[in-house]
């Protein structure tokens, strides 16, 4: 079992910027990809950002050149730095690390924008 504790949520204006960081309760041996979705309320779960241990970076549309997604050397913890952030943004954010045999999530974070 992994658990995943993500943290960095909470209120921000619009254009302004928000870090999150999502950290794994042990290291994982082999290769795997962290992630981030997000979840507005009556909406899918949406992907935002991955990164995987082979340093490989993915990113959803509507968060390029926007959000950037890093970790660290042993790819225990991962960072969503958000700029630029819209009123089409808030969401639970959701930290997930997943490979073919496995695949966890946290429990989320909040992120809201507003004036």
């Amino acid at each position: 079992q992994v658990q995943l504790v993500e943290s960095g949520g909470g209120l921000v204006q619009p254009g302004g910027p928000l870090r999150l960081s999502c950290a794994t309760s042990r290291t994982i041996v082999g290769g795997y990809v962290m992630g981030w979705y997000r979840q507005a309320p009556g909406k899918q779960r949406d992907f935002v950002a991955s990164v995987s241990t082979g340093g490989t970076t993915k990113y959803g549309d509507s968060v390029k050149g926007r959000f950037t997604i890093s970790g660290d050397n042993a790819l225990n913890t991962v960072y969503l730095q958000m700029d630029s952030l819209k009123p089409a943004d808030p969401a639970v954010y959701y930290c997930t690390v997943q490979r073919a045999d496995m695949a966890y999530w946290g429990k989320g974070t909040l992120v809201t924008v507003s004036s």
